[in-house]
């Protein structure tokens, strides 16, 4: 008859739970590491994106004219991917809800390579505008931040969003530059060949390098009957707490800003009489800004400060950008007004995102990020003609003013509202 040792039990049992916490360390350090690896790799998916995206920005003015469209024909053209990219916005988050992030970026890129390839066979004007079509789901950027919030906590997201502002200024001095490279050295078309292959490169990366569940099982309750229906859905996210204010601050904010940047090739041409070798340094400066300011300066922000207080000073910096540009005069006068004029757009830009994605459930993140990349669209849609009569009529120091009396009242309704946020600073 044999006895049990209760000492070799017990023995047993503390070993087994050793054992066991080992492999649940394991796990969580092996689960950290994939998605630290998933992040790196929509940081990667929208530095390249961005990149081929201006890099044909830069390049398009001599395309369209030399198939004979002028510069009215070009504002149509500009109007027409804007209108595209603010109707496509919140249907691309949509399906990133519902397919996840991995599916909406794969669809991203997908019709970046089908609109680079009909820009590259473009030989008439009504191909060039029929070429834009795609750009109706090529939101790499709103991809890249869904899989960043659905791989974040909320205390992280703040700053993990941020460092998309390095891939965006990274997209701007690339894109530019090699866009000017390659299509004076070699020919018009031949950026457009490089984006098409680059595109179907990314469409590679994001379907081997991505996981397939990015986003682990949450709260999804979207019922039937609105699964599809955007605009109601959009109805619905405005009505949670606090949704609806953040969001008015987001458009409003840095419309006036947004309307001058629009007009700003001819405002350079004839307010700062830049010559185009000029106009692209001043870009590529403009994109050495972003990165430092979004990738640097507002993760060191979100560590010290809460989200209430960067979203009221981002639009108390944008008060004092609009009193900068309404005494502006030459372009040394611009250079210095665009450092905080960064700060605030890529701070505001970065906050409201994330306060957004909170507000709303885990399953309608990527519906949020949607509609907020709707903002720049509309501001591409319409910017044209409200900047064009602001600037003929009233001059460049009317975009300033505007700014400045948009966003003390802003700031104004910030201080007196109570706009329900979470109080809490990236760890």
């Amino acid at each position: 008859m044999s006895t049990i040792n209760p000492k070799a039990s017990s023995g047993g049992e503390e070993e087994a739970s050793g054992m066991r916490s080992k492999t649940l360390g394991e796990s969580i350090c092996s689960g950290k590491v994939e998605r630290g690896q998933a992040i790196l790799v929509a940081y990667l998916i929208a530095t390249l994106e961005l990149t081929f995206l201006f890099m044909q920005t830069g390049v398009m003015p001599y395309l369209a004219r030399s198939l004979g469209l002028d510069s009215v024909g070009l504002g149509y053209l500009q109007t027409t991917f804007g209108v595209l990219q603010l109707v496509g916005g919140p249907i691309f988050g949509r399906f990133a809800d519902q397919f996840g992030a991995r599916a909406a970026l794969i669809l991203s890129c997908a019709s970046g390579s089908v609109f680079f390839l009909l820009t590259s066979i473009s030989t008439s004007i009504p191909l060039l505008f029929l070429s834009r079509l795609p750009a109706v789901f090529m939101h790499g950027l709103p991809g890249a931040q869904k899989l960043i919030t659905d791989l974040t906590t909320p205390s992280q997201r703040t700053d993990a969003l941020g460092k998309l502002g390095l891939c965006f200024g990274t997209g701007i001095i690339i894109g530019f530059a090699l866009g000017g490279v390659l299509s004076t050295k070699f020919g018009i078309f031949v950026p457009v060949y490089v984006g098409l292959v680059g595109n179907l490169i990314n469409t590679m990366i994001a379907m081997v390098c991505i996981p397939l569940q990015a986003k682990p099982k949450s709260d999804h309750h979207v019922t039937e009957h609105s699964k599809y229906l955007v605009i109601r859905e959009i109805l619905r996210l405005m009505k949670f707490p606090g949704v609806m204010e953040v969001f008015i601050v987001k458009v409003f904010a840095g419309l006036p800003v947004g309307l001058f940047l629009i007009m700003f090739s001819i405002i350079s041409m004839e307010f700062f009489g830049l010559e185009a070798v000029e106009s692209g340094y001043l870009m590529s400066y403009f994109g050495v800004l972003q990165m430092v300011v979004q990738g640097l300066v507002t993760g060191k922000l979100t560590n010290h400060c809460t989200e209430r207080t960067l979203l009221r000073l981002s639009v108390f910096i944008f008060a004092s950008v609009g009193l900068g540009m309404a005494l502006m005069r030459t372009v040394w006068h611009y250079c210095i007004v665009a450092v905080p004029m960064v700060f605030a757009f890529g701070t505001l830009g970065t906050i409201t995102d994330s306060i957004l994605t909170k507000a709303v459930p885990s399953s309608d993140t990527g519906t949020m990020l949607g509609i907020c990349a709707s903002v720049q669209p509309l501001t591409q849609t319409v910017g044209p003609t409200i900047g064009g009569v602001l600037y003929k009529q009233f001059g460049v120091a009317s975009f300033g003013y505007l700014q400045l009396i948009v966003n003390i009242g802003l700031f104004v309704y910030l201080l007196k509202s109570k706009i329900p946020l979470r109080e809490m600073k990236s760890q």
